[in-house]
């Protein structure tokens, strides 16, 4: 797995006459956001390399009829260079069109990528775009529900799932075939964590709150990054609290950590980093607890005690309070997430 300070991942979002603008701009800011966005937020570190991602295309522009949106290439086919991913998003065709004989130049650069060794993807209508190419044939794939007419009639050698949301095939799953328009959400995360990791993937996945929302957004929040540069000794005590937040009374730690009488103490913290002490403890520790039941299998009161709690019933109530579900239900929706990346044709 890529580190880091790994090169950046290239991907390439393929803009053709017929590309509608949802699907390749939302996979452009989702690929920008990765490996940056989070440590802007939280402070914490990168987790895996960032993306750089690229709309490419034939042509400098394209006409479109109103109101499409038009799409515009950043780079030329002749310039875009090799990319560990290229993707078609969903295309505006009839589904009674025959798509057969279209694109010639754009599918032969497509066959030439994946020589070279890209992964080709596609969300929805996209698919097409590979069975035109020949990438298609003999092998598993899903595309929009209205399209599989399209697919028999005149692509008869794949072997369409329209069930299926993901669909990774072919040799080292280099063909993968997402569903209906906002699959590309589920490709998103799927490539994500397949290049930069699980850990990354699940924070693109708080950032733009992606998956089920029938909860809200306190599950995927996080706690931002604090306030430091104002006080010196409260900066100070917020890094020896970092290292000493499980400890039974953190706050009082902080405390004797700054010199400080307990009331001035408590009042320059809240001036410097906008929490109490109690509130930016709490927040640590609930942030580490999080962290837990998203990579470990300890039980929920084993959580509630490595991160400082000795009453589980007390960490289940701060829990649900901050973060909306229950510390059970938490780690649901994470293994939830975690199937989405690994959907059924990869396992």
């Amino acid at each position: 797995m890529p580190t880091a300070d790994a090169p950046p991942i290239r991907i390439h979002l393929l803009a053709l006459p017929e590309t509608t603008p949802a699907a390749i701009y939302g996979l452009y800011e989702v690929f920008s956001a990765t490996g940056v966005t989070w440590t802007e937020l939280t402070g914490e570190p990168p987790a895996g390399p960032r993306i750089d991602v690229r709309i490419v295309g034939r042509r400098p522009g394209r006409s479109a009829p109103p109101p499409a949106i038009v799409v515009t290439p950043q780079v030329l086919l002749k310039d875009a260079g090799p990319a560990e991913a290229v993707i078609v998003t969903d295309l505006n065709i009839p589904a009674d069109v025959d798509p057969r004989g279209r694109w010639p130049v754009e599918t032969a650069w497509a066959r030439e990528c994946f020589v070279q060794g890209a992964l080709l993807c596609s969300v929805c209508t996209g698919s097409v775009f590979l069975a035109e190419a020949g990438l298609l044939d003999g092998v598993d794939a899903t595309t929009h529900w209205s399209a599989t007419d399209l697919f028999r009639r005149c692509y008869p050698g794949v072997r369409l799932r329209p069930e299926r949301i993901l669909s990774p095939a072919g040799e080292g799953h280099r063909i993968v075939t997402s569903g209906g328009a906002t699959s590309w959400e589920d490709l998103a995360l799927y490539l994500v964590a397949r290049f930069c990791g699980i850990e990354e993937a699940l924070r693109i996945g708080k950032i733009f709150v992606l998956g089920d929302r029938s909860e809200g957004q306190l599950p995927y929040a996080a706690a931002l990054r604090p306030r430091r540069e104002t006080d010196a000794v409260i900066g100070a005590c917020q890094a020896w609290v970092a290292e000493h937040y499980d400890e039974r009374d953190a706050v009082a730690g902080m405390t004797i950590a700054s010199a400080l009488p307990e009331r001035t103490f408590k009042r320059r913290f809240k001036l410097a980093t906008g929490y109490t002490p109690l509130e930016y403890v709490q927040s640590l520790r609930i942030e580490e607890a999080k962290h837990l039941l998203e990579t470990s299998r300890q039980s929920t009161d084993a959580v509630a005690h490595a991160v400082g709690y000795d009453d589980p019933a007390f960490f289940r109530r701060l829990f649900k309070r901050q973060v909306g579900v229950t510390p059970a239900r938490y780690r649901q929706r994470v293994q939830s997430i975690m199937a989405r990346l690994t959907p059924p044709a990869a396992r």
